[in-house]
């Protein structure tokens, strides 16, 4: 990959020192392909056709090619679990984590439904091999009302299965959450945002994440109508409703201990619901 776009000084300007590598245009990232090509050959490697797929942000992009084979084009890809859609939207990661977390659910319906084992050992079967499948890269989800309502849906849809609290029986939320030592889900959503905002505030200045966080390109016009809902502004709002700055806020990450105490407060108050 150094061989492949190092000592080229083509891009967008990254930070004072560095560039992040832009290809603008289907023509370069057709040289690039065959540039890497060229070089994974050097040493032995061989790139799959098959498995390699291109995305690109332009209505009816050309083809791109690797030896002389068309690479398929595709709206979306997944990338280390998680799933990379061309809207940069996480809906659609987001129903893929529902659909495996209810797939792990049913898979202890067994469990779930013994007299056997109690309620408190379910709750924590539940956090380990339902909770963890579902929330796997919920750091960076950017959460509409949309899928609030699904993901709080479905948390409090198993919860009542696991107490076996079933209809005409009711019980508000908060009192479901109270019964089961849970948080709402959206709750531990932030949680686990701020948990990891504070690790990349406290990186080092030379880290790419840390760099990302800030970043606005130099150049480039955004189109016209109302700027569409990021992760970053979703967490200035979040900060402003606890009448924080963003300076205050990377100040109490470079503190530890300051740092949990805010975590602990944003989920003292966090989004419970009676219903």
């Amino acid at each position: 990959m150094r061989r492949t776009v190092g000592n080229k000084r083509r891009g967008i300007i990254w930070t004072l020192t560095s560039i992040l590598e832009d290809i603008d245009t289907a023509d370069h990232l057709q040289k690039k392909t065959n540039e890497l090509n060229i070089n994974a050959n050097k040493i032995g490697l061989k790139i799959n056709k098959k498995k390699t797929k291109t995305m690109q942000f332009v209505p009816a992009p050309p083809q791109i090619k690797l030896e002389n084979e068309n690479l398929e084009e595709v709206n979306e890809f997944t990338y280390l679990g998680s799933t990379i859609s061309k809207n940069n939207a996480t809906e659609k990661d987001i129903t893929n984590r529902l659909q495996k977390a209810k797939a792990s659910f049913h898979q202890l319906n067994k469990i779930w439904r013994t007299s056997s084992i109690s309620e408190k050992t379910k709750i924590r079967l539940y956090q380990s091999n339902v909770l963890s499948v579902l929330l796997y890269g919920a750091e960076c989800w950017r959460i509409t009302q949309k899928d609030n309502q699904r993901l709080s849906g479905f948390h409090t849809k198993c919860l009542r299965k696991i107490c076996k609290i079933y209809w005409p029986r009711k019980i508000s939320n908060k009192d479901l959450y109270k019964r089961t030592g849970q948080k709402d889900l959206i709750t531990m959503i932030k949680q686990r945002q701020f948990r990891w905002l504070g690790h990349v505030i406290r990186k080092g200045n030379e880290s790419i994440t840390k760099t990302a966080l800030k970043w606005t390109p130099a150049e480039g016009k955004r189109s016209r109508g109302r700027p569409r809902e990021t992760w970053r502004r979703t967490i200035e709002s979040d900060i402003k409703k606890m009448g924080k700055t963003w300076k205050e806020v990377e100040k109490m990450a470079m503190d530890r201990n300051k740092w949990r105490g805010l975590v602990s407060a944003l989920c003292a108050t966090g989004h419970e619901e009676d219903r």
